[in-house]
């Protein structure tokens, strides 16, 4: 299951339909044949980005209800709602217990596939347990006053104030995915039996699907560090993720994966990271060194803005900055080139979402701790179609 590997320090443009390693010296941007560059041959529909909201604490997930109603998590405690474009005062709900410290907190938000009609969404946040941090996954009902009706999902996922995860999204498959971080405890990602470093994949009422990798067992892909986004290329089960790499105590600084998630796949944290491959472990797509720390990625449905249709578009921390990857229609697993946006320069990056409208949500994380926050920081920004 060895899949190519790019370096890069600044952008990348690579693509292979092969599935042998293949390295490029660190710094190199690279071109290589197979790949096909579809989006050139779009229009380009013009866009400007404008302030959405602001004066948030750290907002780490977004998703909407309906085509007014926006949702968002602040990582110290707090589910927000902006509704017809006004940040309303009073939050959804507090979460008294949330453990709000270094990267630990309220954290994934998402809505489930049959909203409509049963008003679920579903929160994942750290907690002081009798033996530690922990995270759980609950599911509300949301009434559009408060939240109701809880029900943990899934409780114990292993956690830390660094390396906590955790990004739940639904998948095309109506499957609830989590991501949970190494808690420091990096030896235990290679074991399929607990769930450090892993990407997990349950049903909605918390129960493991049949057709997962290992029976009975909700680990969908392990050997992961830290895996902060998820989504599916439009109209496939490809699944990406974005993975943040060693940070000079577990290994050399740097190393930030993109990787194409396949059933089962061990991608071979500790065991290997940067250019580094094992036969049977699942190597990255493109690999970012010195790190730019992606903490979620989102590919772009609508097309409202045409030369953006079927891109995957990752919040980068360190990087302050939104990278767009371009991947080949034809070949979905491949990529075929990989900048940062230049007209994107607001400080630390962390959710990225697409609206209902087409517009394309990002939020900042200068308050984070790490940043230098503005005046009104933190804020959502807000892509929109002229």
């Amino acid at each position: 299951m060895n899949r190519i590997i790019f370096i890069t320090v600044l952008s990348l443009i690579a693509g292979s339909s092969s599935f042998c390693k293949k390295t490029t010296p660190p710094g190199t941007n690279v071109t290589t044949s197979g790949g096909q560059n579809v989006t050139a041959e779009r229009s380009n529909t013009p866009y400007s980005i404008e302030v959405f909201a602001e004066g948030l604490s750290v907002p780490w997930s977004i998703v909407f209800t309906d085509s007014a109603r926006m949702l968002l998590t602040e990582r110290t405690g707090s589910i927000r709602q902006i509704v017809n474009g006004t940040l309303l005062e009073k939050p959804l709900k507090v979460f008294e217990d949330v453990a709000a410290e270094g990267e630990a907190g309220l954290m994934g938000l998402a809505v489930d596939p049959e909203y409509v009609n049963n008003r679920y969404v579903y929160v994942s946040y750290a907690y002081e347990s009798a033996v530690g941090m922990k995270v759980k996954v609950v599911r509300f009902k949301d009434t559009g006053e408060m939240l109701s009706e809880e029900k943990v999902i899934l409780d114990d996922i292993p956690a830390e104030s660094y390396h906590a995860g955790c990004r739940i999204k639904f998948g095309p498959d109506g499957k609830l995915y989590i991501t949970t971080g190494d808690a420091g405890e990096r030896e235990l990602c290679q074991d399929k039996d607990n769930l450090y470093g892993k990407i997990l994949r349950i049903n909605s009422d918390g129960t493991v699907p049949g057709d997962n990798p290992f029976p009975g067992n909700p680990v969908w892909s392990y050997g992961h560090r830290n895996p902060q986004g998820i989504d599916w290329y439009p109209g496939t089960g490809i699944m990406y993720s974005t993975e943040h790499g060693p940070s000079g105590f577990d290994g050399p600084g740097g190393g930030d994966e993109v990787n194409v998630i396949v059933k089962g796949g061990n991608y071979g944290w500790p065991e290997v990271s940067h250019e580094e491959s094992r036969e049977g472990m699942v190597s990255p797509v493109l690999v970012y060194t010195p790190a730019v720390a992606p903490a979620d990625c989102m590919f772009y449905r609508s097309g409202v803005i045409e030369q953006f249709r079927n891109n995957l578009f990752i919040a980068c921390l360190r990087g302050n900055a939104v990278i767009r990857v371009v991947v080949d229609e034809n070949d979905p697993g491949k990529v075929v080139s990989a900048d940062k946006m230049s007209d994107i320069a607001y400080g630390r990056i962390r959710e990225i979402a697409e609206g209902p409208d087409g517009s394309i949500y990002f939020s900042t994380s200068n308050r984070d701790g790490r940043g230098r926050p503005a005046e009104k920081d933190d804020r959502i920004f807000r892509i929109k179609a002229k």
